[in-house]
């Protein structure tokens, strides 16, 4: 009853929110994708779209339709994965995204286990507050994600998300710091400190939102920056402290303290479609992924 292409140009608005944005990336024209549009709602014999200003978004019917188009386009995806297993192994490129500490931790060993297998991945660093990871899958077939330990894990109709590790977030001091060489720190000591912190919303800054709750006192935040690799340089200089991921800290000149009183961690999860692990190539990266979370582990 549907056209295929008509379903796929549907979702990809659900994706990307406008007309022009899914012309852009199928190569089409705004008015071709109008169109197409439109006769896909004659096809439903219900409206789909409805005006919002200079733009249009789903009618409850269209977002239902969109639903069932995901399930549509992951049946095709899976019958023609499943055709190339008849032909050989599980094979062809998976689109991963992931933060970039993430990436550095586990892409490595994710490469060379599928090293040969005939499975290429095309990965992308995309450094976004967990909560945005979702709109990824409109480019990506898996999304690699952090958030903090005490937060939902993300959920919706239109994604799976499954969780791969814990990493705990400790204190990096410098090596003249009166802190330093110590084992532990607890909260209260921290309370007059210079932090070097990551922008809101990251689960660091979530961290450190949980120390100001302990202590009462507000963090003094001197600098907001995303990169750890700039954060260890400019703690190691000796201006302020910081929160870091475990696995992330690799000056030698820094000293780490594990935070006390706090659950301090974040968790890694793996976002997808709901029906994205039933294509062998993208199970096989999913499998890659969870053994090397748990070789870190």
């Amino acid at each position: 009853m549907f056209s295929i292409e008509r379903l796929r140009i549907l979702r990809e608005l659900a994706d990307r929110g406008t007309v022009a944005a899914v012309a852009e990336v199928l190569s089409m024209t705004p008015s071709a994708v109008s169109q197409q549009l439109k006769v896909l709602a004659r096809e439903a014999g219900v409206a789909l779209l409805e005006p919002d200003g200079r733009r249009v978004r789903l009618t409850d019917a269209g977002q239902a339709l969109v639903l069932r188009a995901d399930d549509v386009l992951a049946a095709m995806e899976r019958a023609t994965a499943e055709m190339a297993i008849y032909r050989g192994s599980p094979r062809g490129q998976v689109r991963v995204a992931s933060f970039p500490s993430g990436a550095a931790l586990l892409l490595p060993p994710v490469f060379a286990a599928l090293a040969g297998s005939g499975v290429e991945i095309v990965a992308g660093d995309e450094d976004l507050p967990p909560t945005e990871a979702p709109k990824l899958l409109a480019d990506y077939d898996i999304v690699l994600t952090h958030r903090d330990e005490r937060a939902p894990s993300l959920t919706g109709p239109r994604l799976s998300a499954r969780v791969l590790m814990r990493e705990p977030i400790d204190v990096v001091v410098a090596p003249t710091h009166p802190l330093a060489g110590r084992r532990s720190v607890r909260p209260e000591e921290l309370a007059e400190e210079t932090w070097v912190s990551v922008r809101g919303g990251f689960p660091v800054d979530d961290v450190l939102e949980s120390i100001a709750t302990v202590t009462g006192v507000q963090p003094r935040i001197g600098q907001r920056l995303n990169d750890f690799r700039v954060i260890e340089t400019v703690v190691a200089s000796g201006y302020g402290v910081a929160l870091m991921p475990r696995f992330a800290v690799v000056h030698p000149a820094l000293s780490v303290l594990r935070l006390a009183g706090v659950r301090a961690a974040r968790v890694y999860e793996i976002v997808t479609r709901p029906q994205a692990h039933r294509r062998p190539a993208i199970a096989t990266v999913l499998d890659a992924f969870e053994t090397a979370a748990r070789g870190m582990s």
